[in-house]
């Protein structure tokens, strides 16, 4: 039997102890891909991460590090960054903290993974792109949403031209949070105080920039409303506080084509839908409806005849006359598979486009978003250039 060739590479890994962090990133991706032998370039070389966790609690760091399989840990990042071993660093921290951290690690040589967005302003997100450019590493920003089986699945049929011409596209993001003093709330406190980075249009606008630019066309313009529906929240140790971020936003994005996508993504909505984001997608051949996992299709000739007549009750049960589309394959954790993309770049050089300039793009349409609100009026979106 031949010997495998393996690249062992030190990640560092800062900021996981974080519910996405830990979850996502660590458990469901590094220590997946450790699980399974590591990442095959072929029958006899393979990519094997080695995590070291970064942090602030040295209790929760090594909590983590036991349920990780006995990994690294360390609250020293300094220590981390000086050690050649160490060849990338991730960053899930809080998106305040993302800048300075990550501008240490490009100046310390390590190639950068880091999740969005991946500053507070395009001006510092697309400095951060230019210097990881100047500096010669590599460099790239969690997209994870693009390897969902829904958006694949939804991509398939733009390939095969199942809509004919694409007509509209509406989002539904958003589930109810609940403010946390009788019911736990499900998501991190910082996430609802400007002052610390929070905001669903900071946070969301950057997942519909690359759905969209990868899915249907590139973002030009953006008119967008957002609202801060709940005043007060309850922090992680129960304490009251006041809400300064915007907890919902309403978005319409022009694409390249004229094609108009319109998004309502919203902390403070209870779901009746198929699931926590669908993208409903009206073509002139058909339409489409993807979730997370699934899609529902309804072509032409299967389109009911729908007349509007409030007087009588309603005769069709529209949700009968949608198609499934089914299990054609087998599909990976979304983060687990840009993970596995980035670590082939970074050994092989393979292409990975999702870079910090995609990144910085991200950034940009949520700046924009804000902007629009703020203006009451549509905001153009200028060319981020390599």
């Amino acid at each position: 039997m031949n010997e495998v060739k393996t690249h062992k590479l030190g990640i560092i890994m800062n900021g996981v102890t974080g519910r996405m962090g830990t979850n996502q990133h660590l458990l469901r991706s590094i220590c997946a891909i450790i699980k399974q032998g590591g990442v095959k370039l072929g029958d006899a070389e393979c990519i094997m991460p080695d995590p070291i966790l970064v942090g602030r609690n040295a209790q929760k760091l090594e909590q983590l590090a036991q349920r990780a399989g006995g990994a690294r840990w360390t609250t020293d990042l300094d220590a981390a960054l000086a050690d050649a071993s160490n060849v990338i660093y991730f960053d899930a921290q809080t998106t305040d903290r993302r800048v300075a951290a990550v501008t240490q690690a490009i100046k310390a040589g390590k190639h950068i993974y880091c999740e969005k967005p991946t500053a507070l302003t395009t001006k510092d997100a697309y400095a951060l792109y230019r210097l990881a450019q100047k500096a010669g590493v590599k460099h790239g920003v969690v997209q994870d949403k693009l390897w969902l089986p829904g958006l694949l699945k939804l991509k398939e049929l733009i390939h095969r031209g199942f809509f004919g011409q694409i007509l509209s596209v509406r989002g539904e993001f958003g589930y109810w949070v609940f403010e946390g003093d009788t019911i736990p709330l499900q998501r991190p406190s910082w996430n609802y105080r400007k002052e610390d980075g929070g905001g669903v249009i900071n946070d969301m606008l950057c997942h519909w920039r690359y759905v969209l630019d990868n899915t249907f066309g590139a973002v030009q313009s953006v008119s967008c409303r957002g609202a801060t529906h709940i005043a007060e929240r309850f922090d992680e140790q129960g304490q009251p506080y006041k809400c300064t971020a915007d907890d919902a936003a309403y978005a319409t994005f022009e694409l390249a084509g004229g094609l108009l996508a319109h998004f309502n993504s919203s902390w403070c909505t209870r779901v009746r839908r198929d699931d926590l984001l669908t993208l409903h997608v009206d073509g002139t051949l058909g339409s489409a409806v993807a979730g997370l996992r699934d899609v529902w299709l309804q072509p032409y000739n299967a389109t009911p005849r729908a007349v509007w007549n409030p007087d009588v009750p309603q005769a069709i049960n529209f949700f009968e006359g949608w198609q499934k589309v089914p299990e054609q394959r087998e599909f990976d954790n979304a983060f687990k598979a840009q993970w596995e993309l980035f670590l082939r770049h970074v050994v092989k050089d393979e292409p990975f486009r999702w870079s910090l300039l995609e990144g910085a793009k991200g950034v940009q349409l949520a700046e924009k978003g804000l902007e629009s609100w703020a203006k009451h009026a549509w905001v153009t979106i200028p060319e981020l250039k390599k």
